[in-house]
């Protein structure tokens, strides 16, 4: 709970008489003038000349008007900042800095605590029901002191890692191998602690990162170092032209130098006889098709703007809109130039001829651990969303119907509800409760209604209804740490990143269909993920390499935008929006942009943040409408009815899905009990058994098996058994039941049950070995290609009373030509 406001007239962003402007004057509107620069530097200059002046009052209210204080209006619910910015009335005083100037925090009086919170060693107010939950919530740790939780048992704090990661102090795990790397990855540098600095030898080169490469492959145009620090500050070659000639005997020598009568090169290849003051052009053009340039020795074919030369003498058209940052949406190549157009709700900024959104306010919404907060893009509004969570990670919404997704890791569930009544506490709906570990990435579907989520503790991809009535697990095979995940659903694809091992990036369709990877070559550690819909790329970062890529949804065009360690210090998530991406920095506490196209212009859009991590932008273009083909009738689906990936035209538009205990039946529609391929660690079992309710005993490499269903007293008996094809061993394994239910390795293996059961299991392998070998003959030849089986007894060569005869013996000559 955030701590009391201040006194009044804070809370409405007044502290001095100079912002507390009321009355009718602040209700009038009021038309602002548009001054030269000229004006305003004569204003300055009158003014500094001398304070006794006399200032007219149109130029007394042209300095009011240019006032921080009268840039922004903020509303009663705001408190305005020194510096004029507004930000949420109930952002002052909660220990966070959230104006630039730090003034919502100045003059704050000690909190004062409710019945229903903890309060913090550090004077905040958290609510009492997350002390001593195992996470630390104060940000001293106060809530999970010992001395506070005494007598109580805190869960622990921190998750069991494998044996290939390493646990972080601060309860994270990474991959071992980035253990003393020269890279801090845990949120307390413990990763990077007690490690000895890597020396390299004095014949080797190190690397920014600490590694060591051998000194020759210094400056040799091939990134060695991860970081590609060897490459830096190398110089080019200086023998280029049209500066330099280089002679064939190695020397290089100023171009003014060549054809002068002089010998400069030891082989006199500066002064050839024939070409020196000849000009090639004057013939046929030199047999180019545009452009000849004559040189001192020989000549040069060259081509006007817009076209690039082919095999040295002709010219073609430069499809400049191959590039796919050409522009900035469409792109319609033109006979040497090209033309730049905008998409529908867009329009062409003309003097950066970049397209820009024509519609509804773009907000920024994002995580701060305990709150869901959004901001415009300029910072003039600054307000809080859902106060009061747990651990919100992930975030996404429906701007059509208005409705905010997220889930919280610590509770282990996904939320929906209405962004008009998102601070109301109890019109939070948890859609999704069960079977969820690790929710940390979400994607909302838009136009089909769905809800799909990556578990990176279950390593599974799941898809829910809105509602989460209607559920499926997509993927549960191939996965080690999924995170972020996006949706197209105009193409019906999904996008994921994996940052196991080995890390990646993959595509399917929103049906599970048509799974591949993407990416595979340098990615380590992948973090967020977010779809350029217009240009169909995929933009995404990667918290250990620090850099900012995108690569198209094909899996070509790849490019890295920005490589920066202090930028790029530990990002979680990223949006797009017009010609920006913005980004969250864990390690920076802070939101930061870029340029899409060409990675520069970074700045800071907001700073101070309390663990920032999954970030969306609303506006009312990002999210299209399309056509939902599953919206009659459910698509004469049972259970769910899925969009299919639209590869070509004739794809199609939807697949129907069942729950993960059951499959489709032979119409595709409806669904029957089973279980889908796509889990692991599967065990057929019959029709209508569980895995749980089944006592199981298999053979050796004949492969019996006898599965039999657990039964009490009241209920019948009945066993199946599958019979081998080879040699019957039988072996009991060992299944884990309940107490009261017989195993065949348990100790109830002595009862009459168990005993009866294995005994017919040998019984019938035996009978089934006799029969077996009683109808079956063999006959082996030294071919083993030749082998027949038949009820008679074969008989080779048999006199001819019996109708068989041995065939003649025939030589062949292998010398003899074949027709």
């Amino acid at each position: 709970m955030p701590p009391a406001g201040p006194p009044s007239s804070a809370v409405a962003g007044c502290s001095t008489a100079a912002c507390q402007t009321t009355g009718a004057a602040m209700d009038r509107p009021t038309a602002r003038m548009q001054p030269t620069r000229r004006s305003v530097v004569s204003v300055v200059s009158l003014v500094s000349t001398s304070s006794a002046l006399y200032v007219p009052q149109a130029t007394r209210n042209l300095r009011a008007l240019h006032r921080p204080e009268a840039e922004k209006r903020c509303t009663a619910h705001q408190f305005r900042c020194s510096s004029g910015q507004c930000v949420s009335a109930s952002f002052v005083c909660d220990d966070d800095s959230d104006c630039d100037d730090g003034s919502d925090e100045a003059s704050c009086q000690p909190a004062t605590c409710s019945s229903v919170s903890f309060h913090c060693n550090n004077s905040a107010c958290v609510p009492r029901l997350w002390a001593c939950d195992g996470e630390a919530d104060c940000a001293d740790g106060s809530d999970e002191w010992p001395q506070t939780c005494a007598g109580r048992l805190s869960p622990a704090t921190t998750k069991p890692c494998s044996t290939q990661e390493f646990h972080c102090g601060s309860g994270e795990c990474i991959l071992h191998s980035w253990r003393c790397d020269g890279d801090p990855d845990c949120a307390d540098l413990s990763d990077e602690a007690n490690c000895q600095l890597s020396t390299c030898r004095p014949d080797e080169f190190q690397c920014n990162d600490g590694a060591c490469v051998h000194g020759s492959r210094q400056c040799d145009q091939v990134r060695d170092c991860r970081d590609s620090s060897d490459e830096l500050g190398c110089a080019m070659s200086g023998c280029e032209a049209p500066s330099k000639f280089k002679c064939r005997s190695g020397e290089c020598i100023g171009m003014e130098k060549v054809c002068d009568r002089r010998r400069d090169c030891r082989d006199w290849s500066d002064e050839p006889l024939r070409q020196c003051d000849s000009n090639e052009c004057i013939y046929n053009n030199g047999g180019c098709s545009h452009i000849c340039n004559d040189l001192k020795i020989g000549y040069e074919c060259l081509c006007p703007a817009g076209y690039h030369l082919v095999d040295k003498r002709r010219c073609e058209d430069i499809d400049e809109c191959a590039n796919p940052d050409t522009c900035s949406q469409i792109c319609i190549n033109q006979m040497g130039s090209y033309k730049c157009e905008c998409e529908e709700g867009y329009q062409m900024d003309p003097a950066t001829k970049a397209c820009k959104a024509i519609g509804t306010v773009a907000y920024l919404f994002f995580t701060n651990r305990h709150e869901v907060r959004k901001m415009t893009l300029d910072r003039s509004e600054y307000t809080r969303v859902i106060p009061r969570l747990k651990n919100v990670v992930a975030l996404d919404m429906n701007i059509a119907t208005k409705e905010i997704y997220w889930s919280d890791i610590s509770l282990k569930k996904i939320y929906r509800t209405s962004l008009e009544s998102s601070s109301d506490l109890a019109a939070h709906n948890a859609i999704v409760t069960s079977d969820i570990s690790a929710p940390e990435g979400i994607a909302v579907d838009w136009i089909h209604g769905n809800i799909y989520w990556t578990d990176s503790s279950k390593r599974t991809i799941s898809v829910a209804s809105a509602d989460g009535t209607l559920r499926k697990t997509l993927f549960s095979m191939d996965l080690a740490k999924p995170r972020a995940i996006v949706v197209d659903p105009i193409k019906n694809f999904i996008y994921w990143t994996d940052w196991g091992s080995p890390a990646k990036i993959e595509k399917a369709g929103l049906n599970g269909g048509d799974r591949n990877v993407l990416v595979m070559d340098n990615i380590v550690w992948p973090n967020g993920i977010s779809l350029d819909l217009l240009n169909q790329r995929l933009y995404w970062v990667d918290s250990k390499l620090h850099t900012l890529s995108s690569i198209d949804v094909q899996g070509g065009g790849r490019r890295t935008l920005i490589t920066d360690q202090h930028k790029l210090a530990h990002p979680l998530s990223l949006t797009l929006f017009e010609e920006k991406v913005f980004w969250t920095d864990v390690s920076q506490n802070a939101i930061l942009s870029a340029n899409r196209v060409t990675g520069g212009d970074i700045t800071h859009v907001a700073e101070h943040l309390l663990s920032p991590e999954d970030i969306i932008l609303f506006h009312n273009l990002k999210q299209p409408t399309g056509m939902n083909w599953c919206r009659v009738r459910n698509g004469g689906c049972e259970y769910m009815c899925l969009a299919a990936p639209q590869v070509t035209r004739y794809s199609p538009k939807y697949t129907c899905a069942c729950p993960d205990d059951m499959v489709l039946a032979k119409d595709m529609r409806k669904c029957v009990p089973g279980r889908s391929p796509s889990f692991r660690n599967e065990s057929v079992t019959p029709t209508g058994l569980s895995d749980s309710n089944l006592l199981t005993c298999v053979s050796g490499s004949g492969g019996l098996a006898v599965a039999a269903p657990k039964t009490s007293s009241s209920s019948q008996t009945a066993f199946y058994i599958v019979l081998p094809l080879g040699e019957v061993r039988i072996t009991c394994i060992k299944r884990e039941f309940d107490m009261q239910a017989p195993s065949c390795s348990s100790p109830a293996v002595t009862s009459v049950f168990s005993a009866i059961l294995c005994l017919l299991a040998f019984g019938a392998g035996l009978l089934w070995k006799k029969w077996r070998l009683k109808n079956i003959n063999t006959i082996h030849f030294d071919n083993p290609v030749y082998q027949k089986t038949t009820e008679d007894k074969v008989h080779i060569c048999r006199n001819s009373s019996d109708g068989y005869s041995c065939l003649p013996q025939q030589n062949v000559n292998l010398d003899d030509e074949m027709p």
